[in-house]
């Protein structure tokens, strides 16, 4: 219980802004994930408080908050944006050794297709 202590600081004497336990923020502010959710981006906004949750032997969890009272609605996607993530999801698909589109995203553990990764290997279909 004194972990989740040093992790309540509602007037940010200790941390300098509005610290909460994990899970235990007010009402009223998000994280960057949750006002997406909602169609929203802090939109330049400076961050209202913090969550922290304290692990063994390593620093502390921090998720940041944001009023959603502040936020602006997400900027729609334009069509030159739709292409240029096309375009880039294409060039991760693609085999730089085969030159041919994966249709997955080549694994950069390997940084080529499967197929070119392990030729001698026979997928024998139906066992």
């Amino acid at each position: 219980m004194a972990a989740l202590t040093k992790c309540f600081d509602p007037d940010g004497a200790r941390h300098g802004i509005p610290t909460y336990p994990w899970r235990c923020a007010p009402d009223g502010l998000a994280t960057r994930r949750q006002l997406r959710a909602r169609g929203l981006r802090p939109g330049g906004q400076p961050i209202a408080a913090q969550a922290m949750r304290p692990r063994y032997r390593r620093p502390p969890l921090v998720a940041y908050f944001y009023r959603i009272d502040l936020a602006k609605p997400v900027r729609p996607m334009t069509s030159r944006k739709w292409g240029a993530l096309a375009l880039a999801m294409l060039a991760r698909r693609t085999c730089p050794q085969c030159r041919t589109d994966a249709g997955y995203v080549i694994p950069a553990s390997l940084g080529v297709c499967v197929p070119c990764a392990y030729p001698d290997d026979q997928h024998h279909e139906g066992k």
